[in-house]
């Protein structure tokens, strides 16, 4: 499983470890990768994804996923995100089913 967010796009990070002596060694950074289950007002049901806590911070700073997703620039956002953002748009574009009070 890649240490991926799937709203932000947040990937590992490679650099250096930089002794006293100034030698350098490789080492990795990986991203603080959460698997949580966001509620989708639009689609009415939760989704569960794998973020990261800085990206799960700004969904509760925006006000929820459908928030987030439809502020969040496309060209942010990875191909999960987008696909995610179509069938929300597509949910609350959607007219709304007549009820039958009469």
């Amino acid at each position: 499983m890649a240490r991926r967010c799937a709203l932000t796009g947040t990937d590992t990070q490679f650099g250096h470890n930089v002794s006293h002596s100034n030698r350098k060694t490789n080492r990795r950074f990986a991203p603080n990768v959460q698997s949580v289950s966001l509620y989708s007002e639009a689609l009415g049901r939760d989704i569960n994804l794998r973020i990261t806590t800085r990206a799960l911070r700004t969904v509760t700073k925006k006000g929820g996923l459908d928030r987030f997703l439809l502020d969040t620039d496309d060209r942010k956002l990875p191909e999960e995100a987008l696909r995610l953002k179509r069938r929300v748009r597509k949910r609350l574009s959607a007219p709304k089913k007549a009820t039958a009070n009469a």
